[in-house]
């Protein structure tokens, strides 16, 4: 019998957290988190912040929609995000020449200094996230889950687009 089979037979009595995919998912992104935090506390900068701050160093601005497409994020969630980045003067926002309904987001100079001095911290937690698999296992497990969220992906509350930044 396959172990997806037994799972479905399993009664409240019978199952054990350990063997659900999602709870080691969620256990793992709290881990996650600590380990980042950990490593960039005197930076002062989540993972959600850090990942709009590369997005929007990435290019010459681009709007709110396409930066939380981009990172998988929904938009009012992400307006907070860029709200507090921008009162620590780390991100801009204005508007595009294109259209005055839209506010381009860019990273301001206080911004690209703080990512440079940053990135170490946060490849330091990278690092850190995967030390206890060996290098072999380290790549297989990256392989297993850039498929489990691509193929994943249109599930999600807040889809990514890989190619949201071009269009």
């Amino acid at each position: 019998m396959g172990q997806s089979s037994q799972i479905a037979r399993r009664t409240p009595e019978t199952t054990e957290l350990e063997e659900f995919p999602g709870h080691q998912i969620r256990r793992l992104q709290q881990i996650a988190v600590a380990i980042f935090l950990q490593e960039t506390e005197p930076y002062g900068v989540t993972p959600v912040q850090c990942a709009a701050m590369i997005t929007a160093g990435s290019g010459s601005g681009m709007d709110q929609r396409t930066l939380a497409r981009t990172i998988g994020f929904d938009t009012s969630t992400i307006a907070g995000v860029i709200d507090r980045l921008e009162a620590r003067g780390l991100l801009r926002r204005s508007m595009s020449a294109l259209d005055a309904r839209v506010r381009l987001i860019t990273l301001t100079e206080k911004g690209r200094a703080l990512l440079e001095n940053l990135m170490p911290s946060v490849m330091r937690a990278q690092h850190r996230m995967l030390a206890p698999l060996s290098r072999s296992e380290r790549g297989e497990f990256m392989r297993m889950l850039g498929k489990l969220v691509a193929t994943n992906n249109d599930l999600s509350r807040a889809p990514a687009v890989a190619d949201a930044a071009g269009s």
